[in-house]
Parts: C-alpha cells; structure tokens; sequence
C-alpha cells in the first residue's frame, strides 16, 4: 500500500475506532439560532434530527413541533440526550443548571442512583453507571465540559493558551469586553499572533486531532478540495472570524470550552430558567430518541418527517460510503411530508457530490440535484451569523412535490 493511501487508511481506522467506542460530543457545535429560523417550525411538524449531545434538540422543542425524533448511530450520544430529558423530568432548575450549565455537581452519584438512572434505558445506563466522575470535579478543565473527545481536545488547546502561547488574560479579557471593537482589538494585537504558531497549525491538521471533534478524512478532503491553505488555513480563518468579527457577548460555543461553563447570561436556550420549566410541562414528552442510522429508522418507522436536520454528517459518506448516502436520501424521500424542508452543513465551501445521487420518484430515477429546491440567500444570510463558523457552508432546501416539475435528469 502506498504512503497516502496507509495514511488514509489508518486514518478511517482511527475515526471509526473514536466513534465506535468514546462519547464524542458534549456539547452541539452547529447554531441552533440559524436552523429555528431556518425551519420556522409549528406544532404540525415532525422533526427528523441527529441527536449529537441533545442540546439543539431540546432547543428546537422550544418552538413546540408535534414531534422531533433525535436519531444517533453512536449509543453515547443518545445516552447523554436521555440523561438532560431525566434532569428535566426529574429535577430542580437549579441542580440541573449545576449539571449541565456547570458542568459540575459534587453530589451527582446521590441524584443520579435517586432520580435519574430509574427512567434511562438500559443502554444509557450502562453509559452512565461508571461515569459519575464526569460532574464531580470543579478544578479547572477537569469537569463535564472537558470529557468526551471533543472535551479532551478542548482541555489540550486551554493546556496550549495557558503554557506556550500564555494569553489566557487576554482570552479573558476579550470574553468580559464591554465592546465588539474592544475585542477585536485585543485579538488583533495580543492574541492572534501569539497564537497561531507553526505547532498548532501543525495540530490541527493531524487526522487523529480532528477525528477527536468529529471531523473524518473524507470531511477533511471536502475542506482541502475548495479551501485555498487547506484544513489548517480554514481553522484559522475560522477561529479569527468568531474572535475577531463576531461578538462573542452571546457566543457560548466558544465559552463552555474556554471557560469550561455557561453562565445564567450566556449559554443554550434550555438552560435558561423559564424554557427549563417550559420543557417540564410538557413539551419534553415530544421527544423521541433512537439508535439508528437514518436510513434504518425511516425504513422501520411509519413516519411522516416535514423537517430534517442532516448537521455534516453526508460529508462522512461522500467518498467512502456512497451507496449509504443513496440509501439515505432514497428513506428521506419516501418518509417526507409535501412541506418537508431539510437542512444540511458541509466542512467544504460547497457540496458537489449530492446532485448525481439517484433517487426514485414515482417509479423514476431521478438525480438529487433536481428533487432540492435550495434557498440560497436565506441560507448565506445565515451563515453569515452563526457563531460557531467552523462550518464552510450551510444548506437549506425544499423537497419539490410530485406535482412540480423535475429539474434533474430522468435516469434509465
């Protein structure tokens, strides 16, 4: 085998090895703000979405859907999902906020034996019965917030800003600025160049430092294909647009892993006091939680799905796995509602492998590309906002109905 492909190779091994056996995602890295906006959801909608670490589903309930089935192949994110739906059945604001918000709480193996282990599944508890050591510390960077792959990645970059680079002040002083030009101006002057090192270009371009946040090979090639400096040029630019243009006032992405909390001002909308009781009263009960892939669960499951959020995951299929991302969008298709709306991300600045993706409509094969009606302003305009903006593009598409015409191609 050559250099490049035992490299690849290697690489797919290691990712798959990630998730299949770790919790990647503690905490959801796409704005739930651009898809509630997107979405415009009402309570005669049926949500498809992947659960990730549950924090947008529960952010999209707040819009009162009839349904949001959060599906995830990885059994550890759903057991997470399942541990904030308990904290919300079962708990007080306050100990939740502690759990979830904190990221600490010293007497979490009391509450949870008490009040939330009685209501998961059997899975999630299997997950959760020898983890209770992920709430109880409070030292710095030790707590929920700093577990997980992802939480591990962040407690290396605080381990790089506080011993080589040294612009942890700074990093503060640029969170507590009373203005967004007093925080460009430290970012532009003290920060960026201390940080951006030839080292942690060089970390962040390594496949196995990636695959620890989710991003795998065939991601990381969408990236290198359409961005010019390739993943390492693209992180950068990324991380100086949300420090350097975007007001970090509201930005609790960036915060939970700097800080390793949220605080009561700054953080998701179900964290916040009022929504908490909101998703007690009731609508918690609209949430259901599979694991699955996509394609198995529509397959097996009378449903009709008006809104789908796809996140990047067909990003992961794009080169290695194209027969799924048929199979996907084929379950898709035949499960969507007439107003089904689908949002989807992409690691590349723009996605060229679902337009010949075929799919059968009325006993025809049709291309993709002409079944998707995009709203590509709505979408940029979005995009343009999102405060994560670790993102190359963002989708927004209408399905077209069997009534309208076909755009794509009749396939034989």
């Amino acid at each position: 085998m050559k250099p490049r492909a035992l490299r690849a190779a290697t690489s797919r091994a290691f990712f798959r090895y990630v998730h299949g056996h770790f919790l990647v995602y503690n905490t959801c890295w796409e704005d739930p703000r651009l898809d509630r906006e997107a979405m415009r959801l009402t309570p005669e909608d049926t949500v498809l979405t992947i659960s990730s670490a549950g924090c947008n589903v529960l952010d999209y309930l707040l819009d009162g859907p009839r349904r949001i089935h959060a599906v995830d192949m990885n059994p550890r994110q759903n057991a997470l999902l399942e541990l904030k739906a308990a904290g919300i059945r079962h708990l007080d604001f306050e100990t939740f906020f502690s759990l979830f918000g904190q990221g600490h709480f010293p007497k979490f193996p009391k509450v949870y034996r008490e009040k939330l282990r009685p209501s998961l599944s059997q899975d999630a508890r299997q997950f959760w019965d020898p983890r209770g050591h992920y709430f109880q510390r409070k030292k710095p960077r030790r707590g929920f917030y700093f577990r997980g792959t992802a939480g591990r990645f962040a407690r290396l970059i605080n381990f790089y800003i506080d011993r080589v680079a040294k612009v942890r002040p700074q990093i503060q002083a640029m969170l507590n600025a009373p203005s967004l030009e007093e925080q460009q101006r430290i970012y532009r002057e003290q920060v960026g160049q201390a940080f951006w090192g030839r080292f942690i270009r060089w970390l962040i371009a390594r496949d196995a430092m990636l695959s620890l946040v989710g991003v795998p090979r065939p991601q990381r090639e969408q990236v290198d294909l359409f961005y010019e400096g390739g993943i390492a040029q693209f992180v950068q630019d990324a991380v100086t647009t949300v420090f350097a243009e975007l007001p970090l006032e509201d930005n609790y992405f960036w915060r939970v892993y700097l800080e390793g909390e949220y605080t009561r001002e700054c953080c998701p909308e179900y964290l916040r006091e009022e929504n908490f009781h909101r998703l007690k009263s009731g609508l918690i009960d609209r949430l259901s939680i599979h694991t699955s892939t996509i394609h198995d669960f529509l397959e097996n499951q009378d449903v009709s799905i008006s809104r789908y959020v796809l996140l990047d995951h067909m990003d992961w299929l794009s080169s290695d796995a194209r027969d799924v991302l048929q199979r996907e969008w084929q379950a898709i298709v035949d499960r969507a509602a007439p107003n089904c709306r689908i949002l989807y991300r992409s690691g590349g600045l723009k996605v060229d492998y679902l337009d010949p993706v075929p799919v059968r409509v009325a006993g025809r094969y049709h291309r993709l590309g002409g079944l998707l009606r995009h709203d590509r302003p709505l979408a940029e305009r979005l995009h343009r906002r999102d405060r994560v903006h670790t993102y190359g593009s963002f989708y927004v598409a209408d399905l077209k109905r069997p009534s309208e015409p076909l755009q794509a191609e009749v396939m034989a």
